[in-house]
C-alpha cells in the first residue's frame, strides 16, 4: 500500500478547506496513493468562536462531502478526512469519512472527546456509541482513530484484533508544553504494540503542530512533515508487518483480551479484582 498523509491549515469556511482537500487529494493521486490520510475536522476550524461549529457543521450528504467525493471519483486513491456532523441532540459528530472512487465507503464517529489540557469537546461535540472502524482499501483492513483516541491504547489494539494492518489517524493536534513530544511517542507506541503501520494526518497552521508522519510497526518513522503545508509518503509493505510479527509476536504473546464494549463516559473504573497467589 502507497500512503500519503497530507497537512494544511483549516480557514474558518468549509469553501477553501475543500479546494485544499481536493488538491492535495489530486497529487496524492497524481503520486499513485492508494490511502490518503487528511486531518480532523477540516470542514471549518474554530478558536474562540466554538458555537458555530453547530452552525456550519454539515451532513454527509452535504456539499463538503459531496465535493470530496467528487473528486475521488475515477481513481484508485481513498480519502480518509475528518468533518463535523451534526447529531440530534444540538452537539455535532467529529466523524471520520471514507471516500473511493465518488463513494462513502467507511464512516467513524469519534469515541473519546478532548476533555484535557483545558479544553472540554464534550460540550459541543457528541461522543460515539458505536465501536471503531476498520475498512478494506487496496487489499489491506485500514482501522479508524481520530486524534485524542491515540491516548487509548485499547482501542487500537481493538482494530489490531479486527485485522488492521494500518491505523489511519487525522488530528488536529494542539501546540503545548511537551505536547509535539506526546504525539511522537504515542504514535511510535501503537505501531509498535500492535505491530502496525500508523499513518497520522496533523493540521498545521497557529494552533495545531502539523507533524504528519508515518510510522512502521517497529516505530520507525518512515516519513514525516514538519510545520507547513505538504504531503508525506511511504510504501506499507505487507512483508514488513509479517517480518515484525515474527521478529516481535506481541500479538501472540499477550495475556489479556480487550473488552470490545462501548461504556458511557465517566462508568469505567471502580476497585480491581483481587488478585489470588496460586503455589
Amino acid at each position: 500500500m502507497r500512503i500519503a498523509t497530507g497537512q494544511f491549515a483549516a480557514s474558518p469556511d468549509w469553501e477553501p478547506n475543500l479546494l485544499a482537500c481536493r488538491s492535495l487529494t489530486a497529487r496524492a493521486r497524481a503520486g499513485g496513493a492508494d490511502l490518503l490520510v487528511l486531518p480532523e475536522g477540516v470542514l471549518a476550524r474554530f478558536t474562540e468562536d466554538r458555537h458555530r461549529i453547530r452552525e456550519v457543521a454539515q451532513p454527509l450528504d452535504g456539499p463538503f462531502v459531496t465535493g470530496l467525493r467528487e473528486a475521488t471519483k475515477g481513481g484508485s486513491t481513498a480519502v480518509v478526512v475528518g468533518i463535523h456532523e451534526p447529531s440530534d441532540d444540538g452537539r455535532v459528530h467529529n466523524t471520520l469519512v471514507v471516500l473511493s472512487d465518488g463513494e462513502l465507503i467507511a464512516v467513524y464517529r469519534k469515541l473519546h472527546l478532548y476533555d484535557a489540557f483545558g479544553t472540554q469537546e464534550s460540550e459541543y461535540v457528541r461522543p460515539a456509541d458505536e465501536p471503531p472502524v476498520t475498512v478494506d482499501i487496496a487489499g489491506t483492513r485500514v482501522g479508524l482513530m481520530t486524534c485524542y483516541d491515540v491516548r487509548f491504547p485499547e482501542m487500537a489494539r481493538l482494530l489490531a484484533d479486527a485485522g488492521a494492518e494500518v491505523l489511519a489517524l487525522p488530528a488536529a493536534w494542539v501546540r503545548g508544553p511537551g505536547k509535539e513530544r506526546h504525539w511522537e511517542i504515542m504514535i511510535a507506541a501503537r505501531a509498535l504494540e500492535n505491530t502496525c503501520w500508523v499513518a497520522a494526518s496533523g493540521e498545521c497552521g497557529p494552533r495545531n503542530i502539523g507533524s504528519s508522519l508515518v510510522v512502521d510497526p517497529l516505530g520507525t518513522v518512515r516519513s514525516r512533515l514538519g510545520s507547513s503545508p505538504g504531503l508525506a509518503w511511504a510504501e506499507a509493505d505487507p512483508a514488513i508487518i509479517a517480518q515484525a510479527r515474527q521478529a516481535l509476536p506481541v500479538m501472540a504473546n499477550r495475556r489479556f483480551a480487550v473488552d470490545p464494549r462501548v461504556r458511557p463516559l465517566g462508568t469505567v473504573g471502580g476497585t480491581p479484582a483481587a488478585v489470588t497467589a496460586v503455589a
